[in-house]
């Protein structure tokens, strides 16, 4: 690759990449009121863990750039494929291609390892000098590598912090009847999901014993606007149950949503004008399609 255009790439690319995690970041926070119903240390742990494993690969990457310009090869090329890749496949990938420090033989100016004893190209017979021995053994930019693992050690013990948090479940709003957002520590395999015009579409194939699918929707005239729960349930396992809930303040209501032979309706004169949160308990259901919406 030319090196002009791995420059550029490492201009553009590696910024992007920075860009485009930091603004997925960013969405995930709005859309999730702020981290509401969640302990600080949590964003705190995932944001250090962010930030270090940047840090761990830039630093390893500015080493292989150093060790490439030494070897001649294209510097701005390894350091993307090492920053991208992480380090640990990057540097991997690096170590097995990389080429061999080379030196110009003084007769004819052929580049020749360093550790040749005669020139291929002309056959002049070379020495091997004290001060090239030592720079073959010499670890170079030993700064990088220094930082690099530093931040490494950092990140592992962010990670490690923050799955720790997670599993023990301390911090983490969990509560359906909650007013503050809900947070899910399974898994939910969606076909689609959307909110559009007032209607919430869910459509999943399965999801973790206990998942929470949950959205906000608006009461416009509490006295007069009636809650429809269209759901269709495609395989529901014994003691398998799907359960809608209304929560607003203090109100909290549910209902049995498993098997419904026609859509719920449900009057809201009950809540107060404003945000109602609506959510599904979802307990071993699967295929299941839904609309919900206020009308």
């Amino acid at each position: 690759m030319n090196k002009n255009v791995g420059k550029l790439l490492g201009y553009i690319g590696i910024p992007v990449v920075i860009l485009v995690i930091v603004l997925r970041f960013a969405l995930f926070y709005f859309k999730s009121n702020g981290f509401s119903g969640i302990a600080v240390i949590f964003p705190l742990l995932a944001i250090g863990t962010l930030i270090f494993a940047l840090l761990m690969s830039s630093f390893f990457s500015a080493w292989v750039y150093q060790d490439c310009k030494k070897r001649n090869d294209d510097g701005i090329l390894w350091a993307i494929i090492t920053f991208i890749t992480t380090p640990f496949i990057g540097l991997l990938i690096y170590f097995l291609r990389r080429s061999e420090v080379k030196q110009s033989c003084v007769i004819c100016g052929h580049l020749v390892s360093l550790r040749a004893k005669y020139c291929e190209e002309c056959g002049s017979k070379i020495d091997l000098k004290e001060e090239i021995d030592m720079q073959i053994k010499q670890t170079h930019h030993i700064s990088y590598i220094v930082m690099g693992t530093l931040s490494m050690i950092l990140m592992i013990l962010c990670l490690t912090s923050f799955i720790i948090s997670v599993v023990s479940g301390k911090g983490i709003n969990s509560d359906i009847t909650s007013n503050d957002q809900i947070w899910n520590m399974g898994v939910i395999i969606m076909n689609y999901q959307t909110l559009k015009d007032g209607v919430w579409t869910l459509d999943f194939k399965n999801a973790s014993d206990g998942f929470i699918a949950q959205e906000d929707l608006t009461i416009h005239n509490a006295r007069t606007d009636i809650l429809y729960a269209d759901i269709s349930c495609g395989t529901v396992p014994d003691n398998s149950n799907i359960t809608l809930y209304l929560v607003q303040g203090d109100i909290v209501k549910s209902f049995q949503v498993t098997s419904l032979s026609e859509p719920l309706e449900y009057s809201l004169h009950e809540f107060e004008n404003g945000k109602i949160h609506v959510r599904l308990l979802i307990e071993g259901v699967e295929d299941t399609i839904s609309k919900i919406y206020i009308k």
